[in-house]
């Protein structure tokens, strides 16, 4: 089939915070050059930057400091994150919200003072995280998109789907990206001088599940075919309070936000009697994981409420107060037939984060030359566990400096680089494999498949369990390669593109549970029932998958304590050099 060719300097694939941030660095710092945002839905409207709730950490407030918000992040990633990333997070963070209030228009709440209002979220020592009540992640995109809508050189392919990295003619650097365009069916590659890969995690390989519908794993899958290094790939995080409408709903694995639990919020098992203290001393304020398996520990045990999971229940702290400072939630749960404000909410642990992802340095470059990773398709920087609020602070941090750092390599390392023609011919062949085989039930095999990975690769787990994952994960497989789709029209071809979407979240769904079967302790949200302890955290390490053809290997790497080492503080240590 013919595949249409068009050249841009930089191509961001995704338009989520990173993405936007890194587009609108990258123009500003050097004009001259093409900017190109690809992006599998419609911008500002798609992704999970949208869809943030909580709000932003920060280290801003009196009493305060980048040390304590780095500890609790090196903490709460329980000694697996890379520091330097870390650093770089928690450091660039402060710079980043000036940035969003000064330059990109965004308004958050503040105090009485005119300072800006932190709320408390778990696992922190420090009430950090910045917000727009709880609906911040739509003041950031809605006024990231204004910014770039301003600068009309920002070229935009809404609705194209990036399926493949295809590297130069000497297989070492990158060339470009294939892509479907979706509103038509055919196939664009996209040569670039640098692309910068912010397609966001997303993990929906499980029955609950808090990302975007967009979200397939796409890019991991991609980099995975590439060659390139993922760590942490085990490390999927649950966010405790998904909601639970039931069966019949997508509202179902929705989050309700990190900061009702932060405000003093109560979980209750389905004799609604208060259960975090049989857990945890930090109760409701624990850190995701542990609140996580608390829930699940509760569903297990079958004291449940009616739809399987637990209640949530802020009305002891003033339903009209709940109803003020957490309108956008109190709403949402009132459209699926709950009270928030004054009553009892079921919810559900939900996977929402993905801590693994392409292995990058802290100015967002990889393995392969011209291409830079920002956002969730990184790793690294939060180790086993997320703490909420570092999420968007992820994003904009790394986005801005992606779009600083990109003009510059781009002048050191010259022009567009030829493209592999066999690599290009090779992935259109893969990605049009469905065509003309006899249709099946993709949707089954996706629900199959949600089961599997919730059932056995999911909050707990165990040698048994990931075994029998890996077996089912393999009949999905076998199956899905079985069936196709109608060769007929492939302009918004659906069907099409569940198939690629599941065929992407098999492929990732195998590499978390080989992981999780290479790591023999458990660490954050990584939970095996067989291997209970944490282990030795002074020999630390972080797991690393490549796929060479169709062999994966799996290696641990030592975790390097460039900055602070277990048992030791960097606050303490700032304090004692001052």
């Amino acid at each position: 089939m013919s595949i249409e060719r068009i050249e841009t300097d930089i191509l961001v694939l995704g338009s989520g915070g990173a993405g936007l941030f890194a587009a609108l660095h990258a123009h500003d710092r050097d004009p001259s050059l093409t900017v190109t945002i690809a992006t599998k839905g419609l911008l500002g409207k798609c992704g999970c930057t949208r869809m943030v709730q909580g709000g932003y950490n920060v280290a801003l407030h009196n009493g305060d400091s980048i040390e304590r918000h780095f500890m609790d992040t090196i903490e709460g990633g329980k000694w697996l994150p890379d520091q330097e990333l870390a650093w770089t997070l928690v450091s660039t963070a402060p710079e980043r919200v000036r940035e969003l209030e000064n330059e990109v228009g965004c308004f958050f709440d503040r105090n009485a003072d005119g300072s800006l209002h932190g709320k408390a979220f778990a696992g922190q020592t420090f009430d950090r995280t910045v917000h727009k009540g709880d609906l911040t992640g739509i003041e950031i995109i809605n006024r990231l998109m204004e910014q770039v809508w301003k600068r009309r050189s920002i070229r935009k392919l809404e609705e194209h789907r990036a399926i493949a990295m295809i590297p130069d003619t000497s297989g070492k650097a990158l060339s470009g990206i294939l892509m479907i365009d979706i509103r038509t069916g055919k196939l664009r590659f996209v040569q670039a001088r640098a692309v910068l890969m912010a397609t966001g995690g997303g993990p929906t390989m499980y029955r609950y599940h808090t990302p975007s519908g967009d979200k397939s794993m796409d890019g991991l899958a991609m980099a995975l075919r590439a060659g390139l290094p993922l760590r942490d790939m085990e490390m999927v995080q649950f966010h405790p309070t998904g909601l639970l409408a039931g069966p019949d709903t997508r509202m179902t694995g929705t989050v309700l936000e990190e900061g009702l639990r932060g405000a003093g919020g109560h979980l209750l098992d389905g004799a609604e009697r208060r259960f975090m203290g049989d857990y945890d001393p930090k109760l409701e304020r624990a850190t995701r994981d542990v609140v996580s398996r608390s829930i699940y520990a509760e569903m297990k045990a079958g004291r449940t409420s009616p739809n399987g999971g637990v209640y949530i229940r802020m009305s002891h702290l003033g339903p009209a107060d709940v109803a003020k400072k957490f309108k956008g939630m109190v709403d949402r749960c009132r459209d699926c037939g709950f009270d928030l404000a004054g009553g009892l909410v079921e919810v559900v642990p939900t996977a929402h984060y993905f801590m693994g992802g392409l292995i990058c340095r802290p100015d967002t470059s990889t393995d392969m030359p011209g291409l830079f990773v920002a956002g969730e398709d990184a790793s690294g920087m939060h180790g086993a566990n997320r703490l909420g609020g570092n999420g968007v602070a992820n994003s904009t941090v790394f986005g801005g400096i992606a779009g600083d750092v990109v003009p510059a390599w781009i002048a050191a390392n010259g022009g567009h680089r030829p493209p592999d023609e066999v690599a290009i011919a090779h992935e259109a062949a893969r990605c049009t494999y469905p065509f003309g085989r006899k249709p099946g039930d993709v949707n089954r095999l996706r629900e199959r498949l949600m089961d599997l990975m919730w059932d056995d690769v999911g909050v707990v787990r165990d040698a048994a369990g990931l075994a029998r994952g890996l077996e089912g994960l393999d009949a999905i497989e076998a199956e899905l390669m079985e069936i196709g789709v109608p060769d007929g029209d492939r302009a918004f071809n659906l069907t099409w593109h569940d198939w690629l979407n599941l065929r992407s979240l098999v492929e990732t769904s195998r590499v978390i549970a080989l992981a999780a079967a290479r790591r023999t302790n458990s660490r954050g949200a990584h939970f095996r029932s067989d291997f209970p302890e944490p282990g030795d955290l002074e020999t630390s390490t972080f797991t690393v998958v490549r796929q060479t053809g169709s062999d994966l290997t799996i290696t641990d790497e030592p975790v390097q304590f460039t900055r602070v080492r277990p048992g030791e503080s960097l606050l303490v240590q700032a304090v004692a050099a001052e």
